[in-house]
């Protein structure tokens, strides 16, 4: 997950987590149905892209599921912005990552 340079938040590894998901809507919440054991790796090096590595520790098969990563009692950054987030995935065996998706997060 690459985080972008103005968000400042400080990320703490104990804090995040990866699980499988079920997607809310209108009336109910999207919810964590079963965390995925996995290896998390932060990468503050102000001098370049700043990014969350998450490490299953067996591969996420390639279905129709939905999966999230859980940032954990985040102290929201001092100023009110649109915040754009990318994420990139790894097939095992393959040294490339390939982009999956972006997000935009509004903190008011």
């Amino acid at each position: 997950l690459a985080i972008p340079k103005t968000f400042k938040a400080t990320l703490d590894k104990e804090k995040i987590s990866l699980c499988k998901v079920k997607i809310g809507g209108y009336e109910s919440r999207t919810k964590c149905l079963e965390d995925i054991p996995s290896d998390i790796e932060i990468n503050t090096d102000e001098s370049s892209l700043r990014s969350l590595n998450i490490y299953p520790y067996s591969p996420i098969p390639s279905n129709k599921e939905s999966y999230a990563i859980v940032l954990k009692k985040i102290i929201n950054p001092k100023r009110s912005r649109l915040y754009q987030f990318h994420s990139y995935g790894q097939p095992k065996g393959k040294s490339v990552s390939s982009y999956l998706g972006s997000w935009t997060i509004v903190i008011d």
